[in-house]
């Protein structure tokens, strides 16, 4: 029997290990791939901005086919510092991300915490959304200028909530609209609820006067007539949401929050790119550009490096802010 079969078996089997495969699990052009096992950390309770945020992104991602089974779960505490103590602990895990945005950068100085967004690895800022001044359908305010005349004759008894702990986003706006009508932020009974959700039900169940809050999160209590908006925080006037801006009502306040995506520190150079092309990835689906309309955000992408530059910028910026506020 002759060998040279076998020989060239053999060498067929041999060039079978050696060379890789076409396509593999790293394959640049395959973006799905690169990132298996995913876990988003929500750090406040369901139903807020980050939930809504990682939620929608986990499912448009899984939905183009850039990846599979994300899995998002929640730890809330300390307007966010709790996840991001968590998030820094982790240090080296490439499978774990969290949601976050402008409120997180707020309670790392009100809550003195041990930990900051510095200690973390940025991927991407995904999204900006303006604030809306809200109200229950059956509220005695059926106008801004009605809220801010009670506001002014009595700020203690008006009390305003928010989805933030103090320096988040929606503690910052509405400490900027007082000022703006003349009130000192100090006199404000503001009260932090952890995340939309909890501020949602305060707001209905009439426990505040008032709500300070991002537009996606309460569309659909806009939509149903259970909420009324009196005004928004941007510069122009939101599609869908019928109510002027502050500027428009004679209030110079011009506020928009923002969110993005964090990692914890110390993951290697090719695991930080694998989830920064991930998200960039995400922009450019179908999926993503519905999610952003339906949601009423604004596409604000900043990848990577330019996020972590962003990150130190508004680190000042909100230390500028809450010392000057007397916060």
């Amino acid at each position: 029997m002759s060998v040279k079969p076998w020989i060239a078996a053999l060498g067929a089997l041999a060039a079978v290990l050696v060379i890789p495969p076409l396509v593999s699990a790293g394959d640049a052009d395959d973006p799905g791939a690169q990132v298996r096992g995913l876990r988003i950390m929500v750090p406040n309770t369901p139903g807020g901005g980050y939930d809504i945020t990682a939620r929608t992104a986990a499912k448009a991602m899984e939905d183009a086919g850039l990846t599979r089974s994300v899995e998002v779960f929640n730890l809330p505490g300390a307007g966010g510092t709790v996840g991001l103590g968590r998030l820094v602990n982790e240090a080296g895990n490439e499978k774990l991300i969290m949601s976050m945005g402008l409120g997180v950068v707020g309670s790392v100085h009100t809550n003195n915490s041990p930990s900051s967004l510095q200690d973390t690895t940025p991927i991407a800022r995904l999204i900006q959304e303006p604030d809306i001044v809200v109200v229950a359908k059956d509220s005695p305010y059926r106008d801004i200028a009605q809220l801010i005349d009670a506001w002014k004759a009595d700020p203690g008894k008006v009390a305003v909530g928010g989805g933030s702990s103090p320096g988040g986003p929606d503690h910052l706006a509405p400490m900027l609209f007082a000022k703006a009508i003349g009130l000192a932020p100090k006199n404000v009974n503001y009260v932090s609820y952890d995340g939309g959700g909890e501020l949602l039900a305060s707001v209905l169940g009439g426990k505040i006067a008032f709500g300070v809050s991002g537009v996606g999160e309460y569309r659909d209590q806009i939509a149903s007539g259970d909420l009324r908006v009196l005004a928004v925080t941007s510069k122009d006037r939101i599609d869908g949401i019928d109510a002027p801006t502050l500027r428009e009502s004679d209030v110079d306040v011009e506020f928009t929050n923002w969110r993005g995506i964090v990692a914890p520190p110390g993951i290697p150079a090719g695991d930080t790119d694998k989830l920064v092309r991930l998200f960039t990835d995400l922009q450019d689906t179908k999926q993503w550009r519905e999610a952003l309309k339906t949601n009423g955000w604004t596409p604000a992408f900043l990848p990577g490096k330019q996020f972590g530059d962003f990150l130190a910028d508004e680190n000042d910026r909100v230390a500028s802010v809450l010392s000057d506020l007397g916060l």
